[in-house]
């Protein structure tokens, strides 16, 4: 299948100091592609270039350098953004909103027509456990439930691309449960995940393949079979212990 996110090159500069003399290479000259129809998850330590590659991804920044390609189309092509979703790792909806009325707002941000929205936005909160809170402010909603709810709105548009930063934050085992299931059937519907997570048994669960990022480059791309080599006695090696070894490593 073609790709869903293509970097070629790619480099992200924040320039600092007088006349932009300093700064901090974000991201350096990485080239990679997440094919279609698949969960790939995304690793590195923090301040790695995980979230300045996404940010470029959804044209919230530009790259410096290189070319970058979202569903097929270069990423200044932004009627392509409708067909994305998109689950943030810290959210600021607006308190004073129902459930329900967020969830229109984004559908018709994404594009999506009113009578669809009518008919889907009920079905979402039914999804994730919100149908019972759906016309209160959410204001009154816990971490779990403004993290579910953040599910949802990712989902309004049924996106072809569903990236997801630290899902799991603030929910408890029911709703890691959930998120599984919805990343599955998402696989078996042919769409793409993008999976940024420091969970490491969601990664090992969810992810067909990986990429790693350490200061900004690529370490690793791959199934998670070709990090984990078995030992002598045939047991893989941790995931942890193997990220790990890529992170000292880097220079």
């Amino acid at each position: 299948m073609p790709g869903a996110a293509e970097f070629d090159n790619v480099s992200k500069f924040y320039p600092s100091g007088w006349f932009g003399r300093h700064g901090i290479d974000a991201v350096r000259n990485l080239s990679l592609t997440v094919a279609g129809g698949e969960v790939f998850g995304l690793l590195g330590p923090n301040r790695a270039g995980k979230t300045t590659l996404v940010k470029m991804l959804l044209s919230l920044c530009r790259p410096t350098g290189g070319q970058i390609r979202r569903l097929g189309a270069p990423i200044d092509d932004r009627t392509t953004l409708a067909r994305v979703g998109y689950m943030h790792e810290k959210h600021a909806f607006p308190p004073y909103l129902t459930a329900t009325e967020l969830l229109e707002f984004y559908g018709a941000l994404s594009l999506v027509p009113a009578r669809l929205l009518s008919e889907r936005v009920p079905k979402l909160l039914q999804r994730v456990g919100l149908a019972d809170r759906s016309c209160e402010p959410i204001a009154q909603f816990s971490k779990g439930m403004v993290q579910r709810l953040g599910l949802a709105q990712a989902l309004v548009n049924e996106p072809e691309l569903l990236v997801l930063d630290e899902p799991t934050e603030g929910l408890d085992l029911m709703g890691r449960k959930l998120l599984r299931e919805v990343v599955g059937e998402l696989r078996g519907r042919g769409r793409t995940v993008i999976l940024i997570s420091h969970v490491l048994t969601e990664v090992e669960q969810l992810c067909d393949r990986i990429g790693v990022i350490v200061n900004g480059r690529l370490r690793h791309v791959g199934p998670l079979a070709e990090l984990r080599p078995p030992s002598a006695n045939g047991t893989a090696q941790p995931l942890e212990a193997a990220l790990q070894g890529l992170y000292e490593a880097a220079p």
